[in-house]
């Protein structure tokens, strides 16, 4: 790479500070993952360690630049994370209660002498399938409300924005937290309806 330096005294650094043109942010969607785009290309950057502390004209060392270029992008990105937090960790929440107190309401209910569930030994895989689902469900739900929360609580800074690949973790979380939570309903209607299906 040629490590040059303008009439400003801006380093390849400083300019890969600069903002994108906006029909290059307009390819990825969601200002958070427009801004880890950004700074993904700012850190890439291969330049001798001294250029990171270097000022240009105006006094500004790189980091201040990305700063100052991406403030109303760092804004929106702040914001935009914390509303996919806020409403993620509700939906997570929300299936983290049905599914431990699903896990203690079994389908068919327990045997009042020996407190086993009375439909475990009727229907074996079907009820397996039912509490492994439950399970899974509960564990990743849980996993996601952790993620978002630690979003929430996160300091936001420009540096920290890389931890919006941990929004995509997060919304994996989810996903398959309702995915397996459907698979329980699933087993849980077969096992409750399985004599009645012919």
């Amino acid at each position: 790479m040629v490590i040059t330096i303008d009439k400003d005294r801006n380093n390849t650094l400083h300019l890969a500070a600069k903002l994108a043109p906006p029909y290059q942010l307009g390819r990825i969607s969601g200002s958070a993952f427009q801004l880890q785009s950004e700074q993904r290309w700012f850190q890439e950057e291969i330049v001798p360690q001294s250029y990171h502390e270097q000022k240009n004209n105006n006094g500004e060392t790189p980091l201040e630049v990305f700063v100052r270029e991406h403030k109303d992008l760092l804004k929106e990105a702040e914001e935009w994370g914390k509303k996919t937090a806020e409403s993620s960790t509700v939906v997570g929440a929300l299936i983290i209660t049905i599914m431990f107190a699903v896990a203690f309401t079994l389908p068919g209910g327990n045997d009042q002498n020996t407190g086993y569930p009375i439909l475990s030994h009727k229907t074996p895989i079907p009820f397996m399938i039912f509490m492994v689902s439950d399970a899974l469900s509960l564990f990743a739900a849980s996993s996601s409300v952790i993620i978002f929360l630690g979003i929430l609580t996160a300091h936001h800074a420009a540096e920290d924005y890389r931890k919006y690949s941990l929004v995509i973790w997060g919304f994996t979380f989810l996903f398959i937290s309702i995915a397996t939570m459907t698979i329980a309903f699933c087993a849980a209607l077969f096992i409750m309806l399985q004599g009645r299906l012919v």
